[in-house]
């Protein structure tokens, strides 16, 4: 079977895209990846929580989808809205890598062995919320562009660390300055962190069954509970959540958080449950009716409209 995968052009996009196709043409299909160039690629010199454009890094894939240029889309899953159009699908969510986040410095081991005053980058609100909750001293400064400018950056002496997806890095070969895989319990990860989303047109019944096997039930299982954590919180990745879900026995363990941007307020909910959703979903409540609300009011009041991307 002839399949086309519409992927963004960055580095990691095209691993993406290219492990997929790998897979695919392991199954005997012919596979060709055409790259589609989105919202989100263009705008590189704003902060993401201030653009406000929800579904910035897969409008235009979708659009492709939509008017069968191509038959399948790969997207970091976190990139994608939480709700998607009727038309489109969610046919796999393959193997998870590390959902956690990275540190990476030249010169230091550990967010704690940072200096006073020290220079870190991040694009994520959520990242720079956990940061100002552990160190509040730090300089924290936006930082945007694909993981080798980022490392540049680092190695050039512009920041004393950066704050990395692990994922991302162990895709790509580029671990090096990983000094810490920062634990769940100091930086909670974006939900979906780690996992990849083949998207296709909702009745395109001989491409779902074509990419029925790459459906990994427990990836699944834990990234359907920590975006129902998400939908119900009302945002996306570039407001101060975190959600982290793990198998635990026949079910699910969620750690979750809602931080103030400032890091000043930073509200955990740890629950297990047996049902993905009913369980992020739960959280979600838990966290809003302890003070979320009031946190995640004040983000989406200082924003024009909040994006769902990363």
């Amino acid at each position: 079977m002839r399949l086309r995968i519409g992927s963004r052009g960055s580095q990691l996009a095209l691993w993406q895209a290219n492990h997929i196709a790998t897979l695919l043409r392991g199954q005997g299909h012919d596979v060709g990846i055409e790259i589609i160039h989105t919202t989100g690629d263009k705008i590189t010199d704003v902060a993401l929580a201030k653009v406000g454009a929800k579904g910035m890094f897969t409008k235009e894939i979708e659009e492709a989808l939509a008017d069968e240029r191509i038959d399948l889309a790969v997207h970091s899953l976190k990139d994608l809205p939480t709700e998607l159009s009727s038309r489109f699908t969610v046919a796999a969510i393959p193997k998870r890598e590390d959902p956690r986040d990275a540190f990476c410095s030249v010169k230091f081991k550990t967010v704690s062995d940072l200096p006073q005053g020290a220079q870190i980058g991040t694009s994520s609100l959520r990242r720079e919320a956990q940061l100002r909750a552990i160190r509040p001293d730090l300089k924290v400064h936006p930082l945007r562009g694909n993981v080798d400018t980022r490392l540049r950056k680092l190695e050039s002496g512009e920041y004393d660390a950066i704050i990395l997806a692990h994922s991302g890095l162990r895709r790509l070969g580029k671990t090096d300055r990983v000094r810490e895989v920062i634990p769940v319990s100091l930086m909670c990860p974006a939900a979906g962190q780690g996992a990849l989303a083949i998207e296709s047109r909702s009745g395109d019944e001989a491409v779902l069954a074509a990419l029925k096997f790459l459906d990994d039930s427990s990836a699944r299982a834990e990234t359907e509970c920590e975006r129902a954590l998400l939908a119900e919180l009302g945002g996306g990745c570039q407001v101060p959540i975190g959600a982290n879900a793990t198998r635990k026995g026949a079910g699910l363990h969620l750690e979750a958080i809602v931080a103030s941007p400032d890091g000043k307020v930073l509200l955990r909910e740890s629950l297990d449950g047996d049902d993905p959703v009913a369980l992020g979903k739960s959280a979600g409540e838990k966290l809003l009716s302890r003070g979320g609300a009031a946190v995640l009011e004040q983000v989406y009041g200082n924003q024009t409209a909040v994006p769902q991307q990363p």
